[in-house]
């Protein structure tokens, strides 16, 4: 079975494009059920933050389980397949492992080193496991992707760095406001988003925040929490006139600030200047919304101006992380290999001892009566045969196992000798993590 990954993110496809291929966190279970109906596919899971949406799944075929896909996601954005497949990356067993530890890790997302990841990923996990999508190789491979990620944190204090995309929004208010703290800012959403930049918010020093939301709960609950105020949806208009920043986290399908709505807002505020900061996905705010007088609007990739201001110091921490990555993924292969040839060792050698013993009882039978001590000596030599035959192959089996021709070698040496061995064993995926070892198999690399 064959780990692999499949998917986009802010390097490889625009934010346009980003919307039309997300999932709302509703549509997730019934999409990932759907998902594991496709041809090939024999576990699943979705990851879907704002700057990425891949599919980790285990396949029977790696070109089935590609094409499966690529044609699930080109079906659910309602996009042709080769105008999808521009942006697609595609990732194979030892190449996914990486992967998602770099993921897990944060080396791979926009703002280097975030900790926001980690959660998603547990978060992805968690809903297809609940769902009843996984499989012993998802398992494995996200939990020690999980626990590379801590490490990673732990050893090298890369999050030590504040660098989520919440921050970089707070940030961004910083660096064209100055000082936030007699600033009415108004927080569009009250979902995990919005929570962190309330945070962020309450660290810089703004007093002034309120918080709307679809569902006035949740916005009196963040408000509370934060130290701000909630102000009812429907009246969601006076925050806009109050408030000279605004930064929406909402996970609406559709835009909620539109040109001509945003046009009336400005002609009540006199011409003040706003700043509009988007970073929903999909985005909360017409792109025609920046194009009005005295609107500054930022979109989340926009943020990346700020992001590479602090990008130094956490370079150096992500270099040290890379260093960790490499000690696990080679103990990942050396484990995973190992484990490769050991059924095959084990049928070689049963293979051997049927042999012996086949043809041991017909010489004893022909022979006749011996002493113990005879009989002894004949079964010594057998044993001494079978043995010294099989060890120069199982030692060399062994030392190739860590080789990319170790695959090779085993099935060479299954062929040769007519093994039988149980493809649920053949090829066990094993990941040892720092300080804990997980079972799990797959049956290729």
């Amino acid at each position: 079975m064959f780990p692999i990954a499949v998917g986009l993110n802010h390097r490889t496809a625009p934010l346009e494009v980003r919307e039309k291929i997300s999932f709302h966190h509703s549509q997730i279970p019934a999409a990932l059920k759907d998902l594991l109906g496709y041809p090939g596919m024999q576990g699943v899971l979705i990851l879907n933050t704002c700057n990425r949406l891949e599919i980790y799944a285990a396949t029977t075929d790696v070109e089935t389980g590609k094409k499966s896909i690529l044609e699930f996601l080109a079906h659910h954005a309602g996009l042709d397949e080769g105008q999808l497949h521009q942006y697609l990356y595609v990732h194979t067993l030892y190449d996914a492992v990486r992967h998602l530890y770099r993921v897990t890790s944060g080396l791979d997302s926009m703002v280097l080193g975030e900790t926001q990841i980690l959660g998603q990923v547990a978060k992805a996990y968690e809903v297809a496991a609940a769902t009843g999508v996984t499989n012993k190789v998802i398992n494995v491979f996200v939990q020690n992707a999980l626990t590379v990620g801590k490490r990673v944190r732990t050893e090298t204090l890369i999050d030590q760095h504040p660098v989520s995309i919440s921050y970089t929004a707070v940030e961004m208010a910083k660096q064209k406001l100055g000082c936030l703290t007699d600033i009415p800012i108004l927080l569009l959403g009250a979902g995990e988003m919005s929570t962190l930049t309330a945070k962020h918010l309450a660290a810089a020093g703004a007093s002034q925040v309120i918080v709307s939301n679809r569902s006035h709960g949740r916005a009196v609950g963040l408000a509370e929490s934060s130290g701000g105020r909630a102000l009812p949806f429907d009246r969601l208009d006076e925050g806009l006139a109050e408030a000279d920043v605004v930064i929406s986290a909402t996970s609406a399908l559709s835009f909620i600030l539109m040109p001509e709505r945003m046009e009336k807002i400005m002609r009540e505020r006199g011409g003040r200047p706003l700043l509009l900061i988007d970073i929903a996905v999909p985005r909360d705010i017409h792109p025609e919304v920046g194009k009005i007088p005295a609107i500054t609007l930022y979109d989340i990739d926009d943020l990346r101006e700020v992001v590479d201001q602090h990008r130094q110091a956490r370079e150096l921490a992500a270099l040290a992380a890379e260093k960790i990555i490499d000690e696990e993924m080679a103990a990942f292969a050396k484990w995973h290999n190992s484990l490769f040839v050991i059924p095959t060792i084990v049928a070689l050698q049963e293979r051997g001892q049927q042999i012996k013993e086949a043809l041991l009882a017909r010489t004893l039978e022909r022979i006749g009566a011996l002493t113990p001590k005879q009989e002894k000596a004949i079964c010594s030599l057998a044993n001494s045969i079978v043995n010294q035959l099989l060890h120069t192959p199982i030692t060399n089996l062994k030392e190739c196992a860590n080789t990319r021709q170790g695959h090779l070698y085993t099935e060479i040496l299954q062929n040769l000798f007519d093994l039988d061995v149980d493809e649920e064993t053949e090829r066990p995926l094993r990941v040892i993590a720092k300080g804990q070892t997980q079972p799990g198999r797959t049956e290729s690399s």
